[in-house]
């Protein structure tokens, strides 16, 4: 969420906007805040794949002293912008256990004597809640009450809002498609060929990704890819106890073949010169993957009550974009075979799909601001 964020702070920037991200989750090491001012609010956790229950930065579950600390803190970073805008992430359609916080900075944002336009920012597929109709009902009273615009950050020649949505028809009029946000990717011709002839797997932020890395590592030997060098990204948020542990496992099933790293700032780059990513079916990893052509197999994660990612992935298989490998089925075999398939697609010359969301989004954002009358 935070990468979206800043892509799309980024593109507002360069726009010609001054932009304020204040960002509510955990810091993320090598984020670039180029053109913008970034606001670290303290940020939570949560405890378990269902992200219900919250813990502030000690491990203690949050409690009304932390929220009004954070709900003040935002507060001050709104009151210090004074923006023509205000892009909320997600909200009213998720993040419901902000609302501490986000129902007081609408309301303040609503009362301001310079009422700014006042804009949600959703993915193309809404997460838990799609099938709860109280909660979607909920999601259409807040929307109606609050807010000006949804900015929808995909294509709907892929897939509609209604899909996740009910409601999308009775905000038709305010309900705005951009195309997917995703940093423009850089040329291996330019940018050297990290990553060439690889097999990169990759686990996004990685809290949840280590049976994909696991089981890649026994998957690689069941390859025809067997000999190339594969290279495990762990991501930032992987627990030093299961990083080490798969250091171990790929030195001892590996044959020297593969390596493990955490995150890296090349991702993009590694995916234009390799032979196959895979991955998680994540919003920005799945989209950066379109945008570099690469062949790719997914493993959507379905953790805790997630549809997200699985809804995506099943969409760009059968459009014969990517391989698929359900969560539920995934081992060795399935992902070894999925592999290989992958291996005998050609590379695509384009992306199939509207990519470009962080433009659009910006240009839409500075029409709406320029047209205040204050």
């Amino acid at each position: 969420h935070l990468k979206r964020a800043a892509t799309l702070a980024r593109a507002l920037a360069a726009a010609g906007l001054e932009v304020t991200l204040a960002s509510g989750g955990v810091e993320v090491p090598g984020l670039t805040a180029r053109g913008f001012r970034t606001v670290q609010l303290p940020p939570p956790a949560a405890v378990d794949l269902r992200f219900k229950v919250l813990v502030d930065e000690t491990g203690k579950p949050i409690d009304d002293a932390w929220k009004r600390r954070r709900c003040e803190a935002l507060l001050t970073a709104w009151r210090a912008a004074d923006p023509h805008a205000l892009l909320i992430e997600l909200f009213p359609f998720g993040r419901r256990q902000m609302r501490f916080e986000l129902l007081p900075l609408l309301e303040s944002a609503c009362a301001a004597a310079r009422r700014p336009v006042i804009i949600s920012s959703v993915r193309d597929v809404l997460g838990g809640g799609q099938h709860n109709p109280a909660r979607q009902d909920e999601m259409l009273a807040l929307f109606e009450r609050y807010f000006d615009h949804l900015l929808v950050h995909g294509d709907p020649g892929f897939i509609t809002f209604d899909r996740t949505f009910r409601h999308a028809a009775r905000i038709a009029e305010r309900l705005h498609y951009t195309g997917y946000v995703v940093e423009n990717a850089v040329s291996s011709g330019k940018h050297g060929h990290a990553g060439t002839d690889e097999v990169v797997v990759s686990a996004g932020g990685g809290a949840v990704g280590q049976r994909l890395l696991e089981t890649a590592v026994h998957a690689r030997a069941l390859t025809g890819l067997a000999h190339r060098s594969w290279r495990l990204l762990a991501g930032i948020n992987a627990g030093s106890a299961e990083y080490d542990s798969l250091v171990a496992l790929a030195a001892k099933s590996g044959d020297g073949r593969i390596i493990v790293e955490r995150a890296r700032a090349d991702f993009t780059q590694l995916l234009a010169n390799c032979l196959i990513s895979v991955s998680q079916a994540g919003y920005n990893t799945i989209m950066e993957t379109l945008q570099a052509g690469a062949r790719a197999v997914a493993v959507p994660w379905a953790g805790g009550a997630e549809t997200e990612q699985t809804l995506r992935a099943r969409l760009l298989a059968g459009r014969g974009l990517i391989e698929l490998v359900e969560e539920g089925a995934l081992s060795a075999q399935t992902l070894a075979a999925a592999i290989d398939r992958a291996a005998q697609r050609p590379r695509r010359l384009g992306p199939s799909i509207d990519l470009g969301g962080a433009q659009r989004s910006a240009a839409l954002v500075a029409q709406w601001t320029s047209e205040l009358a204050w």
